[in-house]
């Protein structure tokens, strides 16, 4: 009982974050400058180191009961604080590496709708929120399957490895909002605005309810980030199981994409070689997915939580080197 507790003071804090973060710091539309974005990532990321601290104190001390028990049955019992801070750790970077290419497309989605700089704070807000909800929920589903059904892991695997291979496949990265399904449905039922009205998603039409154009952005923002979901949510239970630590590093993660978005978005076609790293990371969590036995057989489990941090750090930072370099090669050219 005393494990819930921490899971509704965690969710509490996340929706202290936002509101300080629309109420307070962003009231009023504006284009959110590079610096502004560098600022913001730097916070989120500290906020993120800060509440690792957090979970090692939590897991070494077994405070409020965590990790004792999920869904009826022990997923990972008695991690101490230094594995339970090294998973929150290795589950955030794949993430936040991750969501490089969630950012690729939503900056495709913005000037597909020609969304004005000063409005995309705010569909980035709202659909990040949509999001926590529905990766929380994605993740409880999966937690649970996995409690019980323990071959749900491979079929995890599994579609990381598929997913990779599409993208390594698919020569660019394109969007096709008129075939959404969520944008289908809502131009069927809803009455749609001619025209943006400011950063409003919902207006009237001859005094009868309507939404606005932003609205449908942010309805293909959401839809995006489910895709996206499918992914990463898998990768992080390669990591670990236990849903306490999933969860939350999937949500710090999250928190920071607004910011990383504002700050990369600009220049982030010209890194042509993280797609690459993207497809290596995920390659490799898929292939450590389908090797759970060989490596419970060897007990490495707890070496592999750091090997995969290595693995994953240094294919991001040799796609990055890449492409800073064949980019300046160009232009030296």
């Amino acid at each position: 009982m005393a494990t819930i507790w921490l899971w509704i003071g965690f969710i509490l804090m996340v929706f202290v974050f936002l509101a300080l973060d629309l109420g307070v710091f962003n009231r009023k539309a504006h284009v959110v400058g590079v610096r502004e974005a560098l600022s913001w990532t730097a916070v989120w990321i500290a906020a993120a180191l800060m509440f690792n601290v957090a979970i090692y104190f939590i897991y070494e001390y077994h405070l409020f009961g965590i990790g004792e028990h999920w869904f009826g049955s022990d997923l990972e019992v008695d991690l101490t604080g230094a594995q339970a801070a090294g998973k929150f750790f290795t589950g955030y970077i794949i993430e936040k590496s991750l969501s490089l290419d969630n950012i690729f497309v939503i900056s495709l989605i913005f000037a597909y709708f020609g969304v004005p700089s000063m409005y995309q704070h705010r569909v980035l807000f709202w659909g990040i929120l949509g999001a926590l909800v529905m990766r929380g929920v994605m993740i409880a589903v999966g937690a649970a399957l996995i409690a019980r059904f323990e071959l749900v892991i491979y079929v995890f695997g599994v579609i990381l490895i598929v997913t990779a291979m599409k993208m390594m496949f698919s020569e660019h990265e394109s969007v096709h909002p008129e075939k959404d399904p969520l944008l289908r449905l809502a131009k069927h039922v809803f009455r749609i605005t001619p025209t943006m009205e400011g950063q409003k998603f919902f207006s009237r039409i001859n005094g009868k309810f309507a939404i606005t154009p932003l609205f449908l952005v942010l309805l293909v923002v959401e839809s995006s980030d489910i895709v996206f979901a499918v992914d990463s949510i898998p990768a992080i239970f390669a990591i670990t199981k236990d849903p306490f630590i999933v969860f939350t590093s999937n949500i710090f993660a999250i928190l920071g994409l607004r910011s990383l978005y504002f700050a990369l978005a600009a220049m982030i076609e010209k890194f042509r070689y993280l797609k690459h790293s993207i497809v290596v990371i995920l390659m490799y969590v898929g292939v450590k997915m389908l090797s759970l036995d060989l490596i419970r057989y060897f007990d490495i489990e707890d070496l592999m939580t750091w090997v995969s941090l290595g693995v994953i750090l240094v294919v991001m930072v040799i796609g990055i080197i890449m492409s800073v370099w064949v980019n300046t090669h160009d232009k030296n050219n």
